[in-house]
């Protein structure tokens, strides 16, 4: 032992103890690194940037390199108690109904006699005489009833805690609510541990013990590997993933935190009618990823698919993963369910199945004039409904929608040519442009089973948009382009064009690079089954000008139908659904892994399941709105089969489809084709700073590749997420090995660019550009006419009248306008990338979060280079007179339709 003014300096490879004798009790702090002790200040450092401030002056410390000695020394002193303070921080509604209030106040009266909330807290260390974890003394809520009338967002509670003296660092607490109503729990910290506060990151609702008897479990902020789980928190972070993962029985509670797999059996309502069934999505006759399990006893009349629940009861999903209260309000109450609920039956009641637009000035009259919807709509859902904007008029309500942002700089853009191939590269879905390889493209459909499907393109239909080139010479100078959406609706046009008021070709577009950077389209091929095939190119005179608008707006259809159901829908939330799944049953919230990945996984699930109940459904608002109808998911299903993990990275991406070529040289690694392709180049930056934040991340914790080899929690992630939710496609070479750090960094940075980036730029420009149907139809119901068709005569005299009965009527207009509105708004309490809760606590990593401020810095400079970018005039597919800057890939937004923002995860 050594005087109290020694200090012993001991190598950073040594676990020591220091010691302080205060008031007659002892306090460990256990380090990794001692620095120096500051006798006069009361500090300690205990690594190289953190100081702990001791509550009381030090008046001896001991320091010895023999732990068994001070061992020994520190059992000769007598074990006392003493007090710790938890302060729980728990979020109240914004509204509450009078069953809830009512509830509030019989919990507060509850809790003055007995039916609390406790806590008790586990330490990090193994009693040495039990040889079980350490725990506190039960301590109780001291301030509930005293506050249970407090109407702020946030109501802090503090609770007093025995621990013994020899306790060391908590590292779990659990809680048991004794009150009938759950609450929703932000964070704990504890206060007065020699090591300062300690923080415990929530944001979880604890349910009633009357609902789960067992405590919850909540963990400090502090990160572990599997191994290295202190001996005192090994049996608590096992029990909380068994219940995670549940026993795949039964029918879930709303109230349940379980994760587990099923097929999609619950698009179908066979017990409605027979014309209301749908194949089963998942398994060996249709692949498809696993959705959440919700354990619904079977329809009535098919024992193989699940029941439905309908609007407005809503899907089981596990309880942390429902919508927060400012969401919900903002979607689930006052704006999706008022849409789907009220809004869509007053527009059925007040306008004709049959009704078409008159002119494009009626089209136009929806954003100025707006439609009138049934008399007697309440005065709450009028107020509620903010976007779409419902105002109050005599005799009923007047449904009057935002000016689409296509229209904003110039209405008549979406006539232009220059604009209709600009949207591919900044539209809504820039994301099926291919170089063209091979002309005339070739069919991968099988011939034996749908024909030998030779194009009917021919290089006399584009030598002369080409600027003197060949066609071969064209493609070798990488300047011809295409969207090929042939083989996704060749397989199926037959019964889709057998559908009442759906009518549709497989489509394919050529388009041409211009020197200035911008392409245009130089040839439209039109395909039907039994090799009918026409091709129409850019037009001469007035009537070939309406053909090559009919053409234009039928690959919009097509293109409008791939993007909902494969390129959002599939490749965003249903392959991303089971990584959701299996990371929450085999991450423990401790794990560095779970929290790197918990901000982009928030609201996927409810997502999904608002989907299924309401969009993607049998009759829903897909069904009912896009061209495929009723074969809608199976078209998505067919997709599937050439869904590939590894290649939906953004970089991996653009090579596939030939958009860029490796080239080291490059600050990304790769050329693109098209300098002005505003997707790739910002979603590039994106990438990158993904890439970085992740690699910084993972390093820290795996040294090398053994470390990710050997994390039983990491690798049973990948593998469940394979095996099991992606099941059909486990056996496929083309996944990606988790064998080393390399390896992980890449997993992790294609699934937060995917719930991030990818999804922000296919899904928040829906109203933006699809608001104005001309622009982007999601329908057509008429084909295009021929000479020898007898609707050809209609089509040469009232042309305009043509057009709008071929694309939506004004009711199925308004209906997909409202919903897509809906889909493209940020809610309030959005999270966008380089955000997330409790910043400075999330993780008690302090290297970490320094690492994660850096991120959010380089995000805001991207977003000032994005800025910059589009007031480039020289960039002329986001800058020029009635052009739209592209803004999708923009981090930031404000609440509602903006255009702009990237969340963290797929929210909506």
């Amino acid at each position: 032992m050594r005087g109290k003014e020694d200090l012993v300096w001991i190598g950073r490879s040594v676990n020591i103890r220091v010691w302080w004798l205060v008031a007659g009790s002892s306090q460990f702090l256990s380090s990794n690194i001692l620095k120096s002790i500051n006798y006069s200040s009361n500090q300690v450092w205990v690594s190289p940037n953190r100081c702990v401030q001791t509550r009381v002056p030090v008046v001896k410390a001991a320091i010895s390199e023999d732990l068994k000695d001070l061992a020994k020394f520190v059992n000769a002193e007598k074990a006392v108690t003493f007090k710790v303070r938890a302060v729980l921080t728990v979020r109240n509604k914004y509204q509450e109904d009078f069953k809830e209030t009512l509830v509030k106040k019989l919990d507060a009266l509850a809790d003055q006699i007995g039916r609390n909330v406790v806590l008790l807290v586990h330490s990090v260390d193994i009693d040495p005489k039990t040889r079980a974890p350490k725990k506190s003394k039960e301590a109780v809520l001291k301030d509930w009833s005293e506050k249970s009338n407090l109407k702020s967002e946030k109501v802090n509670y503090t609770c007093d805690i025995l621990v013994g003296s020899d306790f060391g660092i908590p590292g779990a607490i659990s809680i048991s609510n004794k009150h009938q109503k759950e609450f929703y729990l932000e964070s704990i910290t504890i206060e007065g541990f020699a090591c300062g506060p300690v923080y415990f990151p929530c944001n979880s609702w604890v349910q009633s013990t009357n609902d789960h008897p067992n405590p919850r479990i909540f963990f400090s902020n502090q990160p572990y590997l599997p191994d290295q789980t202190p001996a005192g928190l090994k049996l608590l972070r096992e029990k909380e993933l068994t219940y995670l993962r549940g026993d795949g029985k039964g029918v879930r509670k709303l109230s349940d935190r379980i994760y587990d797999y099923d097929v999609y059996n619950d698009l179908g309502n066979p017990d409605r009618g027979s014309e209301f069934s749908r194949p089963i999505l998942g398994g060996q006759k249709i692949p498809y990823p696993r959705r959440c399990r919700t354990g619904r006893l079977p329809s009535d009349t098919d024992i193989l698919c699940e029941s439905r629940v309908e609007k407005p009861f809503p899907l089981y999903v596990p309880r942390d993963e429902r919508f927060e209260e400012s969401k919900r309000i903002t979607f689930s109450t006052s704006r999706l369910k008022a849409v789907l609920h009220n809004l869509l039956p007053s527009m059925v009641a007040n306008i004709s199945k049959k009704h078409d637009f008159k002119g494009f000035s009626q089209i136009e009259s929806l954003y100025s004039e707006g439609v009138p919807l049934k008399f007697g709509l309440q005065d709450d859902l009028l107020k509620k409904l903010r976007l779409p904007n419902i105002v109050s008029s005599q005799g009923g309500g007047l449904l009057k929608f935002d000016i689409p942002k296509i229209l904003s700089k110039d209405k008549f853009a979406w006539l232009r040519d220059d604009e209709f191939a600009r949207q591919a590269l900044a539209g809504v879905n820039p994301v099926n442009i291919e170089k063209l390889n091979v002309f005339p493209p070739v069919s991968q459909l099988d011939p034996e089973i749908y024909g030998l499907q030779e194009s009917a393109l021919k290089e006399e239909h584009i030598s002369g948009y080409l600027n003197g080139l060949t066609v071969q010479q064209a493609m070798e100078e990488n300047k011809l382009f295409i969207i090929d959406h042939h083989d996704v609706y060749l397989p199926f046009l037959d019964r889709i064009n057998a559908l009442d008021g759906h009518k549709t070709y497989a489509t394919r577009t050529i388009f041409y690079l211009n020197e200035s950077g911008t392409l245009k389209p130089v040839a439209i091929e039109l395909s039907l089954p039994r090799q009918s095939k026409r091709v129409v190119t850019p037009p001469i005179d007035a009537t070939s000008n309406w053909t090559w608008l009919l053409a234009k707006a039928h690959v919009c259809s097509n293109d409008a139908g791939v993007h909902q159901l494969v390129n959002h829908w599939l490749r965003t939330h249903a392959t991303m659904e089971p990584f959701i799944l299996s990371a929450h049953r085999q991450l423990s919230a401790m794990h560095p892994i779970f929290k790197l990945l918990d901000p982009h996984m928030r609201y996927t699930l409810e997502t999904n399941a608002i989907a299924r109940q309401n969009l993607i459904n049998a009759d829903g608002v897909i069904e009912q709105g896009f061209t495929p109808g009723r074969y809608a998911m199976e078209i998505s299903a067919a997709a599937y089969k050439n869904w590939r993990f590894d290649l939906e990275g953004l970089p991996a991406d653009l090579i596939r489809r030939g958009m860029a070529i490796p080239d080291p040289s490059q600050r990304h690694g790769l050329k693109l084709l098209i300098e002005d392709y505003p997707y790739a180049s910002d979603g590039l930056l994106i990438w990158e700073a993904i890439q970085n934040w992740v690699r910084t991340y993972v390093t820290q914790y795996y040294p090398d590749a053994s470390f990710v080899c050997n994390d039983s929690e990491l690798q049973a992630w990948y593998a469940e997420s394979i095996n099991v939710g992606h099941a059909e496609l486990r056996n496929e070479t083309w996944w990606p090995t988790l064998a080393n750090v390399e390896d992980l960094t890449a997993i992790l940075t294609t699934v937060i660019w995917l719930a991030s980036a990818q999804h922000a730029a296919l899904n928040f420009g829906q109203y933006p550009y699809s608001g104005y149907i001309p622009n982007r139809p999601p329908l057509m119901r008429r084909l295009i006419p021929d000479e020898m068709d007898p609707e050809y005569v209609s089509f040469l005299e009232d042309p305009q009248n043509y057009f709008l009965s071929a694309i939506p009527s004004m009711l199925q207009s308004t209906k997909f306008m409202a919903v897509v509105d809906t889909l493209s708004t940020h809610s309030p309490d959005e999270e966008y990338i380089g955000q997330r809760q409790q910043t400075d606590t999330w993780t008690g990593d302090a290297e970490m979060v320094e690492a994660f401020y850096m991120f959010s810095t380089e995000i805001k400079r991207i977003e000032q280079e994005i800025e910059r970018r589009n007031r480039d005039t020289s960039l002329k597919n986001r800058c020029g007179a009635g052009v739209l800057p592209y803004e999708l890939l923009a981090p930031s937004s404000q609440p509602g339709v903006t255009c702009r923002g990237v969340p963290n995860s797929v929210s909506i």
